[in-house]
């Protein structure tokens, strides 16, 4: 059976604007990817002093990982993405939206403490294949 990832809106959902999906239904998976959360650190220990750098090495992170499996952007199901304070929540959309090329993933954005004060930003996700 050939991988399906569909994206999905009941009838009465809240709009999403387009850039997620409410719900994803997957089909035909065989593997399942599990992505601890993505760090902005780079891989020579270095981070990023602003929030956009910060989330583009996350997203770098994310695909290095997903490069990993044998998987690409394609592949993923779920994103929950960890923001260190609400005044990055126009930004990280920006990033995602870009980075995503108008893939609909299911999504949640939770603003809270990260474990290290200088990071800005954590992205953990789910994919198949």
């Amino acid at each position: 059976m050939t991988l399906s990832i569909r994206p999905l809106t009941g009838d009465g959902s809240p709009p999403a604007e387009g850039e997620y999906a409410q719900a994803c239904e997957v089909s035909g998976a065989t593997r399942w990817l599990y992505l601890s959360g993505q760090i902005p650190v780079a891989p020579d220990g270095s981070l990023a002093p602003d929030f956009t750098g910060q989330c583009e090495q996350v997203w770098d992170n994310l695909e290095t990982q997903l490069r990993a499996a044998g998987m690409t952007l394609d592949n993923l199901v779920k994103v929950t993405t960890f923001l260190s304070d609400r005044q990055y929540a126009l930004e990280n959309r920006e990033v995602r939206i870009r980075r995503l090329g108008g893939r609909q993933t299911a999504l949640t954005v939770i603003v809270t403490g990260i474990f290290d004060e200088a990071w800005l930003v954590e992205i953990e996700a789910v994919a198949a294949a």
